[in-house]
């Protein structure tokens, strides 16, 4: 019995030593790859650039194309503390180049202060002092020039009055100093109104949910054409992109830049009034044209719209639960176009300057008549 024992364990012995000196032995099988597996991932099996879509490749190419008329723009005021010591305030935002005289449009807020130092650093690096040719406040826009040994690259303007809704727009900037970022998304609203963060009301604004950051201000709004049709200038809250971004109209930027070159100091045309808009079911309570209009109800002491008559509201009504100032003219038209739309009013009156005659058609007390007013210059935001 105990020689069949001791023969079972040598046959054990053996069998072990054999398994963990064998190639084949289950734990290298465990442990070792199959080499002639192949890789653990698998490729796809057309080129890379087969797999872009159309919209991927035109971003691709605005990309290429706008970025290297995209600068950042770093500027630097001086100021003089409590104990006369003098100390610097740095602020960056984004710009872009508009033509090959190195004049860059961005925004009034990035080159803030009394003569800012401005140094502008391209997509290759390369750094040059700015000088700053005009400003606009109200609008948050500005206009620089750096002067170059090399042909620059910029950008076309396009026009921003046939903007819709839904369309798709590519932002390209420096958030957060991060240099070449391009963001895409769509125009989600227009004839927003917002306040910057020194009070200004800026109006006419185009909403998007590009993503817009802290550094973006003054960089390019493009369509899918490559074209500019905004100036990305502020986003909705603090700290950054929640999918509520604005842009200046490029066409109000237009403006600035035709006011410069003819002379005429920047400004935006102004009646003197504030309104509220009425139409439809509205208008008809009020014993109004129901295709509505702007009923104004206060006229500032010495504007434009208080030489020419125009009348405010004089008492308040409540129609279907609202407070509604009442007794004032009623705009229906500018220059015999309708206004029909909420935001008709500061849209016709972008496209006038200051010191432009504009035609009203009013309702007033049950009659219909024309007023011609000659337009001011805003010192800040209002009709």
């Amino acid at each position: 019995m105990r020689v069949r024992t001791l023969i079972i364990a040598l046959l054990l012995a053996a069998g072990f030593l054999y398994l963990t000196s064998s190639r084949n032995w289950l734990s290298d099988r465990l442990l070792r790859r199959d080499v002639s597996s192949g890789p653990l991932w698998s490729g796809p099996d057309t080129a890379h650039s087969a797999g872009l879509s159309d919209d991927e490749r035109n971003n691709i190419d605005i990309y290429k194309y706008a970025n290297a008329a995209t600068v950042n723009i770093t500027s630097t005021v001086y100021y003089r503390g409590w104990f006369m010591e003098i100390y610097p305030s740095r602020g960056s935002g984004s710009g872009f180049i508009i033509n090959e005289d190195g004049q860059i449009l961005t925004n009034s807020h990035v080159v803030s202060g009394r003569a800012p130092k401005i140094q502008v650093t391209f997509a290759d690096m390369t750094q040059l002092d700015a000088e700053l040719l005009a400003r606009d406040q109200v609008n948050d826009l500005a206009l620089l020039r750096v002067k170059s040994d090399k042909k620059l690259p910029f950008l076309r303007l396009g026009d921003s009055d046939p903007v819709q809704v839904g369309q798709k727009v590519l932002a390209i900037g420096n958030p957060f100093g991060l240099n070449g970022s391009l963001t895409t998304g769509v125009v989600s609203s227009r004839g927003r109104t917002i306040q910057d963060e020194s009070g200004n009301r800026l109006e006419d604004m185009i909403q998007t949910d590009a993503a817009i950051n802290p550094g973006n201000s003054g960089g390019p709004l493009l369509d899918s054409q490559g074209n500019v049709i905004g100036v990305n200038t502020a986003i909705y809250g603090p700290g950054g992109n929640i999918g509520i971004g604005f842009a200046m109209p490029v066409n109000v930027a237009k403006r600035m830049l035709e006011d410069f070159q003819t002379g005429r100091p920047a400004g935006r045309p102004i009646l003197g009034i504030t309104v509220m808009p009425v139409f439809g079911s509205l208008a008809a309570e009020l014993g109004l044209p129901r295709q509505g209009g702007f009923l104004i109800d206060t006229v500032g002491q010495g504007t434009p719209a208080d030489r020419a008559g125009l009348r405010g509201s004089d008492r308040e009504v409540v129609v279907l639960n609202y407070k509604i100032p009442f007794g004032g003219d009623l705009i229906t038209a500018i220059d015999g176009q309708p206004v029909r739309q909420e935001n008709d009013l500061t849209r016709m009156l972008r496209r006038k300057r200051p010191g432009d005659t504009v035609e009203l058609t009013i309702f007033r007390n049950g009659r219909t008549m024309n007023v011609k007013v000659q337009l001011g210059a805003a010192r800040e935001a209002g009709l």
